[in-house]
C-alpha cells in the first residue's frame, strides 16, 4: 500500500534541518536549533497552502494527516532522549528556551484556529476536487 504524502514529509524535514542549522550557526552554535519544529511548521503550512489552491488530492492529504499525527509522538520521543538535568544545570537559557517555545506554539495555535477550520479527509469536499 503506498503512504501518500512522504515526498511532502521528507521535503518539510530537510528543509526543516537545514534551516535548523542556519538558525544554529547564527545563533553561534555548531547544533541544529529548532529545525524538527520548523519541519512541522513547514508541513501544516504546506499542507494548508495545497489544500487551498486545490493541488492536494485526498489520498495524499489523508497520507498527509497521518503522518502530521506521527510526526508529534516522533519528536516527544527523540527529546525524551536528551538529559534535562545536564541543560538545567548549564543556566535558565533551557527554561527560557522551553518558555519561549510554549508562548510561541501557543501563538501559533491560536492564529490557525482564528482560520476557517479545514474539511475532514473524508468529507465530500476533500474529494470533489
Amino acid at each position: 500500500m503506498p503512504i501518500y504524502g512522504t515526498a511532502l514529509l521528507a521535503a518539510c524535514h530537510l528543509l526543516g534541518i537545514i534551516l535548523g542549522d542556519l538558525l544554529g550557526r547564527a545563533l553561534g552554535m555548531t547544533t541544529n536549533v529548532g529545525g524538527v519544529g520548523i519541519a512541522m511548521i513547514l508541513l501544516i503550512v504546506a499542507r494548508y497552502y495545497l489544500h487551498r489552491s486545490g493541488r492536494l488530492n485526498a489520498a495524499s492529504e489523508k497520507g498527509v494527516i497521518y503522518w502530521g499525527a506521527i510526526y508529534i509522538p516522533v519528536v516527544v520521543a527523540m527529546a525524551m532522549q536528551q538529559n534535562m538535568l545536564v541543560a538545567l544545570k548549564g543556566g535558565p537559557m533551557a527554561l527560557i528556551a522551553a518558555l519561549a517555545s510554549v508562548l510561541v506554539c501557543g501563538c501559533f495555535v491560536a492564529f490557525i484556529n482564528r482560520g476557517e477550520p479545514l474539511p475532514h479527509p473524508d468529507s465530500n469536499e476533500v474529494e470533489s476536487r
